[in-house]
């Protein structure tokens, strides 16, 4: 599959410059990180998050879990909860279900970054199916975030 146009155009407009990463079909963050041989640290997950005010997406590395109050305080919002996978389908247009890109920018949804990728030398992003991922560097990724909030949002999982 190829980008999605509204991801294509919004990185064309930006001027964000990537590599494109092939990698075998997979169905989780964990499993593409694994499949990808990229660490999960690198690899920034989206989570769509929505109260009545709309929808949020939330990037985080995918060894993370994302704290939805957090980011509702982040955004002075009273209670967000994760949208149910059907409607992610819906809301991103040319993108297959459960592989949600974290530019939220590129559908007019408000993003929230997790510090924690500030870190990174490299950033692995979803890019609207479950075989491919854009590569950049620290300072490709960070341009390509302008205008997104940046906070704590996630922390390691509970087992």
């Amino acid at each position: 599959m190829s980008i999605p146009s509204r991801l294509s155009n919004y990185l064309q407009q930006h001027g964000t410059r990537y590599e494109l990463c092939m990698h075998p079909h997979s169905r989780s963050s964990a499993e593409t990180a694994r499949s990808a041989h990229v660490p999960p640290s690198q690899l920034a997950k989206a989570v769509m998050l929505e109260d009545q005010h709309g929808c949020v997406i939330a990037v985080l590395p995918a060894d993370k879990s994302v704290m939805p109050h957090e980011v509702a305080e982040l955004l002075g919002r009273q209670e967000l909860r994760l949208v149910k996978e059907p409607r992610l389908g819906e809301l991103l247009d040319g993108c297959e279900p459960g592989a949600v890109p974290p530019v939220g920018m590129a559908w007019g949804m408000e993003t929230v970054v997790d510090d924690e990728l500030e870190q990174r030398e490299l950033v692995y992003l979803e890019c609207g199916d479950h075989e491919s991922l854009l590569r950049l560097t620290q300072e490709q990724f960070h341009a390509l975030m302008h205008g997104a909030r940046w906070g704590r949002i996630g922390r390691a999982p509970m087992h």
